[in-house]
């Protein structure tokens, strides 16, 4: 079971994809923080604080722990082995 999870959770993207999810987890998490506090200050309510945040964070997870096809649009492109190592 655990493997299937993983399998699941386990994927490649490339180096743009990698740099547009942290850029945009960065920006998320930091707006629902902002958030978070601002709703939990204004309600007087520590339940709506961290309830808040902690649905924002599942929901930046769901959108980025899968490997979507997005993530991977520009692969890499490596150089060709020009002679072989011993």
């Amino acid at each position: 079971m655990s493997s299937q999870i993983q399998a699941l959770i386990e994927g490649k993207i490339d180096f743009e994809g990698q740099e547009l999810t942290e850029t945009t987890m960065r920006y998320a998490l930091t707006g629902a923080t902002v958030f978070s506090f601002v709703a939990g200050y204004a309600t007087q309510s520590l339940q709506i604080c961290f309830g808040s945040l902690g649905l924002a964070v599942l929901a930046v997870m769901l959108a980025f722990v899968p490997p979507w096809p997005f993530l991977n649009r520009n692969p890499p492109k490596w150089r060709k082995v020009k002679g072989k190592h011993e």
